[in-house]
């Protein structure tokens, strides 16, 4: 469950998200930007969702199992699931509301608004966030994942 969710976060992040930018942006659309950002957002959801879903599961299984495990171990996997949650959460309900938010309160599509408008400038700041804390959660999985298969080794 959790390697797939890796796969499908990988896959939006190396594939989806550009393409819908890059395929968008070759039909010289005014508002290319604007489309391709709520193709990216609505996908962006279920990747952050799916994934807060996945690491209450596994904070769960992880409560339950028996086994032994090294300190360690335990510590790392447990941060590790943590960090899963916070990164997806603080990027689902914080980061991409308030980017949604910024949108709505530029009236215009983002394509349209001065690259020094404030609200972008926050967008864009906002948008680097998204990235870092999508990989972040990533990279948490990662490290999740290679503990679990060494745990099922052992």
């Amino acid at each position: 469950m959790l390697a797939a969710w890796l796969g499908a976060a990988l896959f939006f992040g190396a594939v989806v998200a550009p393409a819908a930018f890059s395929v968008l942006r070759s039909f010289d659309l005014p508002n290319a930007n604007e489309i391709a950002g709520t193709i990216v957002t609505r996908s962006l959801s279920v990747v952050n969702i799916s994934g807060l879903i996945i690491g209450l599961f596994l904070l769960l299984t992880y409560f339950l199992q028996k086994g032994s495990k090294g300190k360690v171990a335990s510590i790392l996997e447990i941060c590790s699931i943590v960090l899963i949650l916070l990164s997806t959460s603080v990027g689902h309900w914080l980061i991409a509301a308030r980017m949604r938010a910024l949108r709505a309160a530029m009236i215009l599509p983002i394509d349209q608004v001065r690259f020094g408008d404030p609200r972008r400038v926050e967008f864009n700041s906002l948008h680097g966030y998204s990235v870092n804390a999508l990989g972040l959660a990533m990279i948490a999985a990662l490290v999740t994942l290679v503990l679990l298969t060494r745990k099922q080794q052992d």
